[in-house]
């Protein structure tokens, strides 16, 4: 059974910083894509940013291009997100995310297509 297990969540003052981690166990294959995804109170849930873990490959939602990066650590099956310049408007329970690579796929942040999620880490940004 793969497992997520997020932390580094809390509150920051707005052109603050905040890394995010999520660790994984219970995969049997090294190629998988790890996502972020963020829910504000009201809204829908939205794709953040994404990593293939064999080609290292990312995607990002335009909102956060150049402000926050997704990077791995293969041998602790770790993978961070960096969010600097933060916003009151990134506020949101921040989801970690992940599906196996069973066929060709690009980046994708479409939820549908995460299979395993964890349990959420809050992210608070004042102004």
């Amino acid at each position: 059974q793969v497992q997520l297990v997020e932390s580094g969540g809390g509150s920051v003052q707005a052109g603050g910083s905040l890394r995010l981690s999520c660790a994984v166990s219970g995969y049997t294959t090294r190629n998988y894509f790890m996502g972020w995804f963020r829910q504000a109170p009201g809204q829908e849930r939205e794709g953040v940013a994404t990593i293939n873990t064999m080609s290292g490959s990312t995607y990002y939602a335009d909102s956060v291009k150049g402000r926050f990066t997704i990077s791995q650590d293969n041998p602790k099956k770790t993978v961070y997100l960096q969010m600097n310049s933060l916003k009151p408007e990134d506020t949101a329970m921040y989801y970690c995310a992940t599906f196996p690579v069973v066929r060709p796929v690009r980046g994708t942040l479409t939820e549908s297509e995460y299979k395993y999620w964890g349990q959420g880490t809050q992210v608070t940004v004042s102004s």
